[in-house]
């Protein structure tokens, strides 16, 4: 035991902290920010640093579904000058057992009047089959403490001391650094009523400030309004027609309502996002968002999810976003291109089904044609964001290249709706005129480039009459006056819309399988749009999808059981994503 000052009682096990140990990643995990943790990746590592408001026993942990069932969780503090931390899980009934493999490794704890200090670290990849790999995808820390420490009977039950919340652990590191002085513009809600409800979008028109000549934004940070922390769940920042005029600034109004403005319908590419645990976005050194000249945007929709699920009543909400930006430009403008699933009428998710895949393409016409006429040499991919709704379990973007897989450009096998925030990229992705393609319910990933071209669509839809001809439609009528179209034959579908036949359609299980593997092999619609809605020629024409390996291979993981352990330890892109079997067996089809 190590002596200290009587203020202290700190203890230290086998080596001490690590000597200037960086921590660049941290995250307050509780809405009283008593319990912050900073983490480290170092290789085939991660190190932990918890500070918890407690002189009890603080747990910590990871699990599939953000609740305690089959959970992998560590257990330490420091009990009557004695550090202590156990390797745990808790199986299926939520009941706590200790792990025989004992993967965390304590490196340091100390324990005042107010606080308990633990660092401690454990291979990304264990060998435990109760232990979770560490990967880029979402995870859901949990997390846990009490004021009392942690017994051989097991701990005492923490009570509302607990949470979880969803994070990145492997994000790069971001080293730009950002002067302090720098002009911005705060784009933010004014005294919005938060409904008495669970779950509100919000969206509220701006018109970007003038600014003389060109500038570029190269930093976006949100604004959330104190004590509001838990409340505004996600915001979005989306690019709308230059078209429109300031009559449209004058109100907000409830996203996605029947009601909605027409103007909204025009704000489609989001060009930030923002979710609970992310951070602001940070461009990098040589990259910058125009704005000042009569290309850039001029107006954009900000899109603000607000969650109550306690129906606090009376709350007035201004959160926001703040842009920093600057007259100093950087070398390349940066654009974003929407790939993956043409959101439509036409993405069917027939019921019942245990999972689904839906395969969205950026086609190689589509970028091929783009890019010979705007930047042959090719666009670099920085970061990308993965969209998808609630049923959303998996997103993946796949680049193939002149017919060949290459590394996954992003993905993410545990979406969390609530955490969507732009992931940087450890390398940019070179992409060539070659090749590019994308497999979502709404199934999206924004592509963060260099250097900008006039390319803002870049998705597909499996062919809608073949999909129609699964169900036994034989007919539509032609010409084609309403949108969405009207069927014709057989008789129990007459007159029909492809929503309505869909739902009408007696679904099984077998029939569901049947047909989602019918639409992954369709030839596809391709959508491939210029800003302000105008279109390449490629638009609406049919493609035929690569042929591509399913389900996609992934590299086998290395792992390193606890006694590998040192004391020291430290071109096509394809969108896929799984859906779970959220949809009532009963209800229709889910369409978008």
């Amino acid at each position: 035991m190590c002596a200290w000052p009587p203020l202290l009682l700190l203890c230290c096990w086998g080596l001490p902290p690590v000597v200037g140990r960086h921590y660049p990643h941290s995250a307050v995990l509780d809405w009283a920010s008593r319990y912050r943790l900073s983490w480290a990746p170092q290789g085939s590592a991660i190190a932990f640093r918890l500070e918890v408001r407690t002189q009890g026993y603080v747990g910590f942990g990871f699990s599939p579904t953000g609740a305690m069932a089959s959970a992998d969780i560590v257990v330490g503090g420091v009990d009557r000058g004695k550090p202590y931390l156990q390797d745990c899980f808790t199986d299926a009934g939520r009941k706590l057992k200790k792990d025989s493999q004992q993967d965390y490794h304590l490196e340091y704890a100390m324990e005042n009047r107010t606080h308990t200090i633990l660092v401690f670290s454990r291979q990304l990849h264990t060998c435990d089959v109760n232990d979770k790999s560490i990967t880029e995808s979402t995870v859901r820390v949990i997390w846990a403490y009490h004021d009392k420490d942690f017994r051989e009977t097991g701990p005492n039950y923490h009570g509302s001391n607990r949470g979880t919340k969803s994070l990145r652990l492997l994000n790069p590191e971001k080293t730009a650094v950002i002067s302090p002085s720098l002009p911005y513009f705060d784009l933010t809600n004014q005294d919005v009523p938060i409904p008495d409800k669970d779950t509100t979008y919000w969206c509220q028109m701006f018109k970007i400030p003038t600014v003389h000549g060109k500038h570029h934004v190269i930093k976006v940070e949100p604004l959330i309004q104190k004590d509001h922390e838990s409340l505004v769940h996600h915001i979005l920042l989306y690019q709308c027609s230059s078209a429109l005029n300031d009559s449209i600034l004058d109100y907000g109004h409830e996203c996605y309502h029947p009601n909605m403005p027409e103007s909204f319908l025009t704000c489609e590419t989001v060009i930030f996002a923002w979710a609970i645990g992310g951070e602001g976005f940070t461009y990098p050194p040589h990259v910058g968002l125009s704005i000042g000249t009569a290309t850039d945007p001029q107006y954009v929709l900000m899109e603000v999810h607000y969650d109550n699920p306690s129906y606090l009543e009376g709350k007035m909400d201004n959160s926001g976003l703040r842009l920093f930006y600057t007259p100093d430009l950087r070398r390349y403008d940066a654009g974003v291109i929407e790939a993956g699933l043409w959101v439509s009428l036409f993405h069917n998710i027939p019921p019942g089904m245990p999972e689904f895949m839906s395969e969205g393409h950026c086609t190689l016409e589509c970028l091929k044609e783009a890019l010979d006429a705007e930047k042959p040499s090719g666009i670099h991919i920085f970061a990308v964001l993965l969209h998808a709704h609630l049923a959303g379990r998996a997103v993946r973007v796949r680049h193939f290249h002149n017919g060949h897989e290459q590394q996954l450009l992003a993905y993410d096998d545990d979406f969390d709706f609530n955490f969507q925030e732009f992931q940087y990229l450890k390398e940019e992705r070179l992409i060539l005129p070659g090749g590019f393609s994308t497999r979502n319910e709404m199934c999206l990933s924004y592509l963060l480039y260099y250097p900008r071209i006039n390319l803002t669509r870049c998705a597909s839809i499996p062919d809608i009459m073949e999909q129609l001809q699964f169900i036994g439609v034989k007919e539509i009528y032609r010409p084609v006056r309403t949108w969405p179209f009207i069927i014709k034959s057989p008789k129990q579908y007459k007159n029909l819309s492809f929503v309505d036949a869909m739902n009408k359609f007696k679904w099984t299980r077998e029939q569901g399988l049947s047909y989602n593997n019918f639409v992954l092999n369709l030839p596809v619609n391709v959508r491939c749009s210029k800003t302000d809605s105008a279109e390449w020629m490629i638009q609406g024409m049919i493609a035929v999808p690569p042929e591509i390996e399913r389900p996609h291979v992934t590299e086998p993981v290395l792992c390193s059981s606890s006694s590998f352990l040192s004391h020291n330890l430290f071109l096509v892109l394809l969108v896929a994503l799984y859906i779970s079997t959220t949809t009532p067996r009963n209800s229709g089809p889910f369409v978008l």
